[in-house]
């Protein structure tokens, strides 16, 4: 049995984070000593490896839940998993061609770049109205 910073060690996920996460449903409350401390085993230290490796990877929580629940079935197809992978893949390829705009849009400021003062700097110009830009890269935040 593990206590709550040795599975933090063992896992690298922090203290309040593995809390977190116990408190939404993604890891299942664990036993405790008759002392009140947390105690995880084995699956504990299993699922929240899941979840992190899942979290660096980009998935929202959402998504690692329902990978949880298919991983709890393990005679289910997994058609439903690669599903929720391709929607994460989708959404990755989008951020990166919002990603592209905005690195040639910085590169276009840069480049008619500031051979003055302020008041005739184009980068200052071209932040202060988005209509200036040459791409849409107005994603969110």
């Amino acid at each position: 049995m593990l206590t709550i910073g040795k599975l933090a060690h063992e896992t690298g996920v922090k203290v309040p984070t593995i809390r977190y996460y116990e408190q939404i449903g993604l890891l299942p409350e664990p036993d405790r000593s008759a002392g009140n401390q947390r105690l995880y085993d084995g699956a504990h230290r299993d699922r929240l490896r899941f979840v992190r490796h899942a979290r660096e990877l980009g998935f929202p929580l959402d998504a690692i839940r329902d990978l949880l629940s298919l991983s709890d079935r393990p005679e289910a197809s997994c058609a439903a998993a690669d599903g929720i992978v391709r929607e994460q893949l989708h959404a990755v390829r989008e951020r990166i061609a919002r990603l592209q705009a905005l690195e040639e849009e910085l590169a276009r400021m840069i480049a008619q770049g500031c051979h003055g003062t302020i008041a005739d700097c184009r980068v200052i110009e071209v932040l202060g109205d988005h209509a200036l830009c040459a791409h849409d890269h107005a994603g969110g935040d």
